[in-house]
C-alpha cells in the first residue's frame, strides 16, 4: 500500500478500515486467482509427479528459454554475455551457470532500469517490492502470470494439507493493519473476500493475548497462517494460562521467518498440531515446500535454485536463485542473503527436489517492548525505502531500539523521517527509538548479516 494511503488508512475509523482491508483483498484476488488461476494451479501439481530426472530436465529447459530472453529483452545481461563471450544455449543444466557471476541487490538496487526487460511491456508490469535478510528495500517490476505461478506453488504445498481457500483463516503477519497507537480491542481486521482475519503482529502483549483467544474462538477460522514468532507468542500464551481454543484447528502454515524447533515444540504444544513452513521470497528467486513427511524440498519446477559452501565440509550453503518466472526482472544466480544447511539426505515421500536439512537464514530475534510484547519480522519498515543499503536493529534493554542505516547515494532527510514513521507504526510512540548512520554492518562469521541483534536474555 503506497505510503499516503497507508497514512490515510491509519486515521480512518475501524469500520473503513475493514472495508479498506476487504477492498484490497478484492484487489489482490483478481490478480493472483482470476480464471487462470484453477489451470496454473494444475500444472503445478501434476509437476509435482514428475521424477527427479523429469523435473531437472524440465527446469533446465527452461532455465536455458528464459536466459536467451534475457540476453534478447534486459540490457544488463546482453552486456554481460556479451562480455563473457557467452551464448544462452551453452548452458545445459544447472551447473552451468558457474560460469556467470554471482547478483547482488546492491547492484539491481543502483541500477534498476539495467534489469527491467524491454520484452514486456509498461501496462503488463505489476510492481513488487520486498526488504529480506538485509533489511535494504528494493522496488522491481513483475507480471501478473509471474505472481500467479508463484502462489499457484504455494497453494500446491498447502493443498497437501487440507487448506483451501474457500475457508476462513486467521493471518499474523507484519503489514500495520491496527495502528500502533492504538491500545484497546480489536486488534484485529477482516478482509472479507479473502476470507482472512488479519490478526496484528505488533500489539500481542500479555494483556492484549486474551482478546486475541476470545475472538478466535468465537470466529473459528479453520487455520492459523504467519509468522512464526507471532503465533509462537500466542502458543506461549495459551501454554502460561488457563486458557485455550474451544475448536480444532485444521492447520496452521509458517512463512517468512525461519521457524526455529522451540517455536515449532511451543505451536505443537499448545495446540496439538505440528506447524508446516515453506520459504520463498518476493523476488521469486528460490522456493521450498515441507512435504507430508516434514522434509523441506527444493521447488525445482519454480526456480533455478543453486546451494554455494561456505564451510568447509559444503553443508552450510548460500541460496543463489534464478527466476525463471519473472520476465519482467530477470534475477540471474541473485544471492538471497540466506543460508541453508544440506547433507544431501533423501525423503521417501516420492516427491521430487532436492532435500534442504535447515534454513538458517530467518532465525531472527524479536525486538521487545516496555510492555513486554516481542515483536518479529521488522524488516518490513524497510520495504520501500529504496535509499536504505543496509540496515540492522539492536537492542541492550527492552522498550529502546537503535537502529543502525547504511546510506545509499540518494538518502535524504525524507528518508530518515519516512523510516522513524515505519519504525512508530509498529513500536508505538513510547519506544525509544536512535537512528545510528554507519559505513558498513558486521557479518557473522559465516558471512550473515543479521537483522536483529539483541543483548535482551531470552525469556
Amino acid at each position: 500500500m503506497p505510503m499516503d494511503r497507508e497514512r490515510l488508512y491509519g486515521y480512518l475509523p475501524i469500520v473503513l478500515q475493514n472495508v479498506a482491508c476487504s477492498l484490497e483483498g478484492w484487489r489482490i484476488n483478481r490478480e493472483r486467482y482470476d480464471a487462470d488461476f484453477d489451470e496454473c494451479l494444475s500444472a503445478a501439481c501434476a509437476r509435482a509427479l514428475l521424477s527427479s530426472d523429469e523435473v531437472c530436465a524440465y527446469r533446465d529447459a527452461r532455465l536455458r528459454a528464459f536466459l536467451q530472453w534475457s540476453v534478447d529483452t534486459v540490457p544488463y545481461y546482453e552486456k554481460l554475455f556479451r562480455k563473457l563471450g557467452a551464448h544462452p544455449m551453452e548452458f545445459t543444466s544447472l551447473d552451468d551457470l558457474n560460469r556467470l557471476p554471482v547478483l547482488t541487490k546492491r547492484q539491481v538496487q543502483d541500477n534498476p532500469a539495467e534489469f527491467v526487460s524491454k520484452g514486456v511491456r509498461r501496462h503488463e508490469r505489476v510492481i513488487a517490492h520486498t526488504s529480506g535478510s538485509t533489511g535494504g528495500g528494493l522496488r522491481f517490476a513483475t507480471t501478473k502470470a509471474a505472481i500467479q505461478e508463484q502462489f499457484a506453488v504455494s497453494w500446491r504445498y498447502l493443498g497437501w494439507y487440507g487448506f483451501t481457500r474457500d475457508r476462513w483463516r486467521a493471518y499474523f503477519g507484519g503489514r500495520s493493519i491496527v495502528p500502533a497507537r492504538q491500545m484497546r480491542p480489536p486488534f484485529w481486521r477482516y478482509n472479507v473476500p479473502g476470507k482472512q482475519i488479519l490478526f496484528s503482529g505488533y500489539h500481542l502483549s500479555e494483556q492484549n493475548l486474551p482478546y486475541y483467544v476470545e475472538t478466535l474462538n468465537e470466529r473459528r477460522p479453520s487455520w492459523l497462517i504467519g509468522y512464526p514468532s507471532s503465533i509462537a507468542a500466542l502458543a506461549e500464551y495459551l501454554l502460561g494460562t488457563n486458557a485455550s481454543l474451544a475448536y480444532a484447528l485444521k492447520g496452521i502454515a509458517l512463512c517468512s521467518e525461519n521457524l526455529m524447533p522451540r517455536h515449532a515444540d511451543a505451536i505443537e504444544r499448545a495446540f496439538g498440531i505440528r506447524p508446516v513452513q515453506d520459504y520463498g521470497q518476493a523476488e521469486a528467486v528460490a522456493n521450498m515446500s515441507q512435504c507430508l513427511h516434514g522434509n523441506l524440498h527444493v521447488d525445482e519446477d519454480f526456480a533455478a535454485v543453486e546451494f554455494i559452501p561456505v564451510d568447509a565440509d559444503g553443508t552450510t550453503c548460500r541460496v543463489i536463485g534464478t527466476n525463471v518466472s519473472n520476465l519482467a526482472t530477470p534475477l540471474i544466480r541473485y544471492d538471497t542473503g540466506d543460508l541453508v544447511t544440506v547433507s544431501g539426505a533423501r525423503c521417501g515421500c516420492g516427491r521430487p527436489g532436492r532435500v534442504v536439512d535447515a534454513i538458517d537464514g530467518r532465525g531472527e530475534d524479536c525486538v521487545v517492548l516496555r510492555n513486554g510484547t516481542k515483536i518479529g519480522r521488522m524488516d518490513h519498515v524497510f520495504k520501500d525505502l529504496v535509499n536504505v543499503r543496509e540496515a540492522q536493529l539492536y537492542q541492550k534493554t527492552r522498550g529502546a531500539i537503535e537502529v543502525r542505516v547504511v546510506k545509499g547515494p540518494r538518502y535524504g532527510a525524507g528518508d530518515e523521517a519516512r523510516l522513524m514513521s515505519e519504525m512508530r507504526k509498529r513500536v508505538g510512540e513510547e519506544t525509544d527509538i536512535r537512528v545510528v548512520y554507519v559505513d558498513r554492518i558486521a557479518r557473522t562469521s559465516r558471512g550473515k548479516l543479521r537483522f536483529v541483534i539483541s543483548d535482551i536474555p531470552r525469556g
